[in-house]
């Protein structure tokens, strides 16, 4: 295939020094039906999702390949990460960038497999536009695109000029080809996606991969009349096709008449399946079961656990039996607080939002609305609620959702202690040790729910990893 010319192609290889790790992370460079060497990998980040170092040797060397009386250099990830400075989980003792700089490459071809996460896109293109500027010559980079497990790969493939200027960038969440001439001034740009556009749409690629990748169809949705639901069946539907969803109502005597009508109205305009499974004779016949047990004690969240359990194992049945995926439908904010019930709420084959916050959902809900109106706005309007007891809302258990997603952003995401989040939202310094804590007890019911999609700086299920017992946290 590389016939008249010149391919550059990751893939792993052996390490035939037969010491260390057993594999390079390598770029094989073909250049008119031979193979002229291989670029490996220098910099092998071990932290957040990365775990590199534990299967790979790092290269020894940089390398350029004259192609057509061009100088070519090959950089792999990370390698161009430590010259932007911003690294901020380590920093390495090599800068592939400045050592490439001896070699006086005339363009540099860097191949990338770097995870999308909220607002990723600004921070990879400084790394590129600075590389390029040091190098003085043009840059271009190749970036996967795909789901794969948690992770997804939003593309955006780029070329940054010989002055670090952005002079073309591809399509995001899908593959693209592009021809580039390095003479070429300027192209314009395609119109650039909103953050919210490009979270709904990497959410969208991670299910449709899950399920592609793994040879499955069909996705399964509780669907409670509640935001969480309606935002998981949307993306369902866009990511498998409205064929491939069936949605279950559950109500028990706590469901609000209103819940159900908006379960109805949003199935009806996404056009999926709903089935409706009355879940109450069941929690009254546990309800006797248990009375004995029960018999003088006051009704709590055990009860309220009950009803959730009950629509768990009635969601896994009809996935069994007729061949679907449960999607789990709960939010950071809740997962983060452990306000889910464990093999109720919890149970599924994929979190859609496991790493979407309470605010991210209300923005992507309204952010679908204003394209397709497929979210009543009763659901947008009405407080959060799980509806397992009589008039309950979620405030009833937390403090309000802004208040939650801004300690769990400083904290989980950003690293920031007790004190600086104190003064950084004018909160009380108890609410915020409370909020914490919150954050450490329910590590172990994180540890038993559903894969989900990261899509932020630091997610739950994936690159975060506490354990449950932790006797340092009072």
């Amino acid at each position: 295939a590389s016939k008249g010319l010149m391919i550059v192609l990751g893939l792993p290889r052996k390490n035939p020094k037969g010491k260390e790790k057993p594999l390079f992370n390598s770029a094989a460079v073909l250049i008119d039906g031979k193979c002229m060497g291989f670029k490996d990998k220098t910099l092998l980040p071990t932290y957040d999702v990365f775990d590199e170092r534990r299967y790979f040797e790092p290269g020894e060397e940089q390398k350029v390949w004259e192609y057509k009386g061009s100088k070519i250099g090959v950089l792999i990830c990370e390698d161009a990460w430590q010259h932007s400075g911003l690294l901020t989980e380590t920093q390495y003792n090599r800068d592939p960038v400045e050592e490439l700089k001896a070699l006086s490459p005339d363009i540099v071809l860097s191949l990338s497999a770097s995870p999308y996460f909220y607002e990723n896109k600004k921070v990879c293109n400084e790394v590129y536009q600075k590389g390029a500027k040091t190098l003085q010559c043009p840059w271009f980079v190749c970036n996967q695109v795909g789901g794969n497990d948690q992770l997804v790969f939003d593309g955006y493939s780029l070329c940054v000029n010989s002055q670090g200027k952005v002079i073309h960038v591809c399509l995001g969440f899908e593959e693209d080809r592009v021809l580039i001439d390095t003479k070429e001034k300027e192209r314009s740009l395609h119109k650039e996606a909103s953050p919210t556009e490009n979270l709904y749409r990497a959410l969208v690629l991670g299910v449709k991969d899950y399920f592609r990748k793994l040879g499955l169809k069909k996705g399964c949705i509780a669907l409670s009349g509640g935001i969480d639901s309606a935002l998981t069946a949307c993306i369902a539907k866009d990511a498998l096709g409205k064929e491939n969803i069936l949605c279950l109502s559950m109500p028990s005597r706590f469901s609000s008449l209103g819940s159900i009508e908006d379960a109805i109205v949003l199935a009806e305009r996404l056009q999926v399946s709903l089935q409706e499974i009355p879940i109450d004779r069941i929690f009254q016949d546990y309800l006797d079961l248990l009375s004995p047990l029960f018999y003088g004690k006051e009704f709590d969240t055990t009860e309220e656990n009950l009803q959730a359990r009950i629509r768990g194992m009635i969601l896994m049945a009809v996935a069994n039996k007729l061949g679907y995926i449960v999607l789990s439908t709960g939010n950071k904010s809740e997962m983060a607080m452990g306000f889910c019930t464990l093999y109720g709420d919890m149970c599924g084959g994929l979190g859609v939002l496991n790493d979407v916050s309470k605010k991210q959902v209300y923005e992507l809900a309204r952010w679908i609305n204003q394209n397709h109106e497929w979210i009543p706005n009763c659901i947008l309007e009405k407080p959060p609620s799980a509806e397992l007891r009589l008039n309950q809302k979620d405030t009833d258990s937390l403090p309000e959702y802004p208040i939650v997603d801004a300690v769990l952003e400083d904290y989980v995401e950003d690293h920031l202690s007790i004190e600086e989040m104190v003064k950084k939202n004018h909160l009380p310094q108890a609410l915020v040790e409370e909020l914490v804590l919150k954050i450490h007890r329910a590590e172990y019911k994180r540890r038993q729910g559903p894969p989900g999609i990261r899509v932020t700086k630091r997610s739950f299920t994936k690159g975060r990893f506490f354990p449950i017992v932790q006797g340092w946290v009072k």
